[in-house]
């Protein structure tokens, strides 16, 4: 029977990806872990893929033109089996297509494809889709990696966020796990955010234009982790309010807005895909 879980490694990474979600199950440099451990006395999760949307639909219902059915927040990538079609020492690709539980509800012939690969100190995560019915395809996708905070060694030391572009993004909130439609005002100054577990007493803090494609995460004077993304317009940082993680979450595709209706093709940032085409996104982490 195969092992349900692959573990790469090289010199200075090694990382253990699930069939079950095609999700990173842990991120270690040189024996010190960085990614979060899914204690489920705070959130089982720990990088699940986001798709066919992103974020939480009002009552639960989507629909695609006339047909609606009920989908749980994130799609259900995150609680699918993939399948293993490649695996090597530093990379391993997963896929997923459609299935008759699929169809039920989302009404298409998909494919999609995760690959981890490493390379020296850089995790590089793809995603593929590709549409493979007959219909346009409308979707979302979004990756949503929780680290430790505080990273270890230290525990004691103001943690920040900084943008690579330098911006003040402007700030929106969920209500009842919709996108509202108010812009606050960015909590970066200058692209330096620097963490506050008060920042997530109101749920994620969600950027949906201007955080640029790359960012940095660690300690105020120590070491970082290093973000950046392809094709990945939004973002989303979250934490169960007093848990131990920070999650940092490029997507393509957001929560429905409030009051907007069910359909996937009106959440901002949806993509819709013709019959026979294809699009990728990637999220890559380079440990300084």
């Amino acid at each position: 029977m195969t092992d349900p879980i692959v573990t790469l490694a090289n010199d200075h990474l090694t990382a253990v990806v699930s069939d079950l979600g095609a999700e990173l199950q842990s991120l270690t440099t040189d024996g010190s872990p960085l990614l979060w451990h899914g204690d489920g006395a705070w959130w089982t999760g720990r990088s699940p893929i986001l798709f066919p949307i992103v974020g939480r639909a009002e009552g639960d219902l989507i629909a695609v033109g006339d047909f609606t059915a009920e989908m749980k927040s994130h799609g259900f990538a995150r609680r699918s089996l993939f399948r293993r079609i490649a695996a090597e020492p530093t990379l391993v690709r997963h896929e997923l297509t459609a299935t008759e539980a699929t169809r039920a509800i989302y009404p298409f012939d998909f494919r999609l494809t995760l690959t981890h690969a490493l390379d020296g100190k850089t995790l590089t995560i793809t995603a593929g889709v590709e549409n493979l019915d007959t219909a346009p395809m409308p979707f979302g996708l979004g990756f949503h990696p929780a680290f430790l905070w505080p990273l270890p060694g230290h525990e004691d030391a103001p943690h920040v966020i900084q943008l690579d572009n330098g911006a003040e993004p402007l700030l929106a909130r969920l209500s009842g796990g919709q996108l509202t439609e108010e812009r606050r005002p960015s909590p970066f100054v200058k692209g330096r955010l620097v963490l506050d577990q008060s920042q997530f007493l109101k749920d994620a803090m969600v950027f949906p234009e201007g955080a640029g494609a790359g960012l940095s995460y660690g300690p105020e004077d120590g070491p970082k982790l290093r973000f950046s993304f392809e094709n990945l317009p939004n973002l989303a940082i979250w934490q169960k309010p007093g848990a131990p993680f920070i999650c940092i979450e490029p997507w393509h595709g957001m929560a429905a807005i409030a009051g907007a209706g069910p359909q996937i093709a009106d959440r901002p940032y949806s993509l819709t895909l013709t019959p026979g085409d294809s699009v990728k996104f990637s999220l890559k982490i380079v440990i300084d």
